[in-house]
């Protein structure tokens, strides 16, 4: 079986970071080789672009943001994840392309067409084989933050959140088969447990 490229998707406080955590447990026990990462950031050049992203000082315009993700993506990928992916290992990867096209396509109202245009050479053709979306109402998820702990762009309205989650369902849609939508609502096992079931029907271990 070829090593896999799995992203988890979903808006701020769906539970990414915990899930992933369970998720990568659960590869461990399956005695499946992985590395884990993340966007913005996952190697050095790509934390410092992520510094200047989320700093809430940092005015930019929408093209500028676009720019700086994609940079930070190329950079990510050709150092990261497919350095690991042809040594044989999985990647397992707390947001990638499908957030671009959420926050920048329809939150900053760029247009899909245009952010996947940004990120053409920066992809390097790597797309997930597997996208785990968190789908959680966006006014559930930003119930769930503290207005202290919000970046640069947690801190945008709520008519930003609600383009976003537009943007989602519409990269979920596009996504086609690698798409795997699961309810955020419940406990933390109970989540997990949807993951799991939805992953395994999708990928034999």
């Amino acid at each position: 079986m070829k090593p896999l490229f799995i992203t988890f998707e979903g808006p701020d406080r769906a539970g990414k970071t915990t899930q992933i955590r369970l998720f990568c447990e659960a590869l461990k026990e399956k005695g499946v080789e992985f590395i884990t990462t993340r966007e913005p950031g996952g190697c050095p050049v790509s934390e410092k672009i992520r510094t200047i992203i989320l700093d809430k000082d940092n005015a930019m315009s929408p093209l500028c943001e676009a720019y700086l993700y994609a940079a930070s993506r190329a950079e990510h990928v050709a150092a990261v994840i497919r350095p690991a992916l042809n040594a044989g290992k999985w990647v397992v990867c707390d947001r990638f392309i499908d957030s671009s096209i959420a926050y920048q396509g329809f939150g900053r109202e760029m247009g899909y067409e245009t952010v996947m245009e940004i990120n053409r050479l920066a992809l390097q053709d790597t797309l997930p084989d597997v996208t785990i979306y968190l789908n959680i109402d966006p006014r559930d998820s930003m119930a769930r933050q503290r207005e202290e702990e919000k970046d640069r762009l947690e801190s945008e309205g709520n008519a930003f959140f609600m383009r976003t989650a537009k943007g989602y369902a519409e990269a979920m849609r596009l996504g086609g088969e690698r798409m795997v939508v699961i309810d955020a609502l419940g406990t933390i096992e109970e989540v997990h447990s949807r993951i799991m079931d939805a992953f395994f029907k999708k990928v034999a271990l």
